[in-house]
């Protein structure tokens, strides 16, 4: 079994209060959550309200098919135009790590 996550540091554009902000994440969340069938979450920088952290995880058989997934997820994220991708940063392991 192989498990990986993928950590995002964003700066948000023209975002003035925590509820702009979240008219701006959730559709994200959302979205990646529909189409890649991931756990997805904001997991950083929750009072900021032009900085967003976002993280997704997944399990799968094979190590590919979790790279595939992760990058997948990253383009869909660095493609948003109200969005600056700052920082990704992502794990592989697998069940066998000690």
């Amino acid at each position: 079994m192989w498990f990986g996550w993928i950590e995002f540091d964003l700066l948000l554009g023209d975002v003035h209060s925590l509820k702009q902000k979240r008219s701006v994440v959730r559709p994200i969340i959302a979205e990646a959550r529909r189409r890649f069938e991931v756990s997805v979450a904001e997991t950083g920088d929750l009072d900021m309200h032009r900085r967003a952290g976002i993280s997704a995880g997944l399990v799968a058989a094979e190590p590919a098919h979790v790279i595939e997934v992760l990058d997948r997820i990253e383009r869909l994220v660095a493609e948003r135009p109200d969005i600056d991708l700052l920082s990704a940063r992502r794990r592989l392991h697998s069940s066998e790590d000690e």
